[in-house]
């Protein structure tokens, strides 16, 4: 796993569609550091699967700021434990066993600076769930077991230098000063992806999103023969 996989996205998606073969649905998870681009990536293979494809982001779990301010975790938003791990674990296991029904998904709001219910749907047809966040892959309570309900657990990883531009252009995005951007990846952002990084050995492909044809967010990807993507009902 040392040399990243650049494969095209077709591939990728292809790779990921044949972990369905003997089940009626499967789970792939996307770990990696912040700024990697997981959700990036996840989005990319759910659209180039179509609807039998669904995605589910670990975003969706993360505690509201009420509850990081009992915790005391408010400088700490996005660290391993500002994350409601067994909510996570348990819709996993649904979306493995409750096949025949819409199941509702959560997600992350940047502009409301809070998780939202509902944003996203794992339909009946879906037999491919697309999954990715920080800590997947860890060795750790809680994580282990969500790491035991995936197909394959791929590492998507980028330079340093551009996982960190992106990081602080998420910051300024989200209001801080560059000062305040700057000081919140250095002592958040980069503390998480020094964790992440002890799980890289433990996931079964390592993945680049640079240099690939890997869309970037809000870009257009193009319909591909999707007979690559059919199999038993």
């Amino acid at each position: 796993m040392e040399i990243a996989d650049r494969r095209p996205l077709t591939r990728l998606a292809a790779d990921a569609w044949k972990l369905t073969a003997h089940v009626p649905r499967a789970v792939v998870g996307l770990a990696g550091p912040p700024g990697a681009g997981k959700s990036t990536l996840a989005r990319a293979l759910v659209a180039q699967i179509g609807e039998q494809a669904a995605y589910l982001p670990l975003d969706g779990f993360h505690l509201s700021n009420r509850q990081l301010e009992r915790l005391g975790l408010t400088s700490r938003k996005g660290s391993e434990p500002s994350f409601d791990v067994r909510g996570y674990v348990a819709l996993l296991r649904r979306v493995l066993t409750d096949t025949g029904a819409d199941i509702y998904v959560p997600d992350y709001d940047r502009t409301i600076d809070e998780p939202v219910a509902a944003r996203h749907l794992v339909p009946p047809a879906a037999r491919l769930v697309v999954t990715e966040g920080n800590y997947l892959a860890c060795d750790l309570p809680g994580w282990r077991d969500a790491y035991a309900l995936m197909a394959e657990c791929w590492y998507v990883e980028a330079p340093g230098d551009v996982r960190h531009t992106r990081l602080v252009e998420r910051q300024l995005a989200g209001g801080r000063t560059e000062e305040a951007a700057r000081d919140w990846v250095a002592t958040n952002d980069d503390p998480n992806g020094e964790l992440v990084e002890k799980s890289r050995d433990r996931c079964h492909r390592l993945v680049s999103t640079v240099g690939t044809d890997i869309p970037t967010a809000g870009t257009d990807i193009p319909a591909i023969g999707m007979d690559m993507f059919k199999g038993p009902q």
